[in-house]
């Protein structure tokens, strides 16, 4: 390609950009040129990252296995190609390897209050702050995500609803458990754990989206707002 046909990545539109076509469209819409050089980041003064990637798919007939295959030396002959970039490739397409060769991941189902104290008692059981936790559920229940939404002190924590909900959205949850800790060894709901309950449920409706429980979680117990009929 020619000085004069060369055309960056950076004066492509939105929708073509690699980077931004995976933001904006989702990951299986790239073509296998369009992810490599997501991860290769550039081409060469005169080269864009898709075109070097074409370019090396097809020294390989575009068969990935066979690229997997090819060495640090030989990724390297590719101008554009230096040390970085050719272990990037390489260390991506093992990654690739074994996720091929691992079993499907079986997804926890929440059934009971037990299961969700069992899931969280190592994390936050023997805290001596307060910290705020959202398990995302799917329709059967399982658990798709948990991650930890706020951190406090001895006797509080905040919680963002817009936060909450958003992790829903982004995880296609249709459900989810709220999870709080307390150091005290107070197995009781607090007026505000009812109140953020209760906010939060209320939001979980507008969105069809089900708070199913609330679990205090203390070294030795918990509290379960589903079982006790609160929620």
């Amino acid at each position: 390609m020619s000085e004069n046909n060369f055309f960056p990545i950076r004066n492509w539109s939105e929708d073509d950009k690699p980077r931004e076509k995976l933001m904006l469209k989702g990951k299986s819409v790239l073509t296998d040129a369009e992810l490599l050089a997501i991860i290769i980041g550039s081409g060469s003064r005169n080269e864009t990252a898709v075109d070097l990637s074409k370019k090396i798919l097809a020294s390989v007939n575009n068969n990935l296995s066979a690229l997997g295959k090819l060495s640090l030396q030989q990724l390297m002959l590719f101008k554009g190609i230096g040390e970085a970039k050719a272990i990037s490739i390489i260390a991506t397409l093992e990654l690739g390897r074994r996720r091929r060769n691992e079993s499907p991941l079986e997804l926890t189902k929440i059934i009971s209050s037990k299961i969700i104290f069992e899931i969280m008692q190592p994390l936050i059981g023997e805290l001596q702050h307060e910290e705020f936790w959202i398990i995302y559920l799917n329709n059967a229940n399982k658990i798709l995500f948990k991650t930890q939404l706020s951190k406090g002190s001895i006797t509080g924590t905040m919680v963002d609803v817009r936060l909450v909900f958003k992790g829903a959205l982004e995880t296609n949850a249709t459900s989810i458990v709220l999870c709080h800790n307390h150091p005290s060894g107070t197995l009781l709901a607090s007026e505000q754990d009812k109140l953020i309950t209760k906010k939060l449920q209320s939001a979980g409706n507008n969105l069809d989206i089900k708070i199913i429980d609330h679990v205090i979680i203390c070294e030795h117990g918990y509290f379960s707002f589903a079982d006790e009929g609160i929620l």
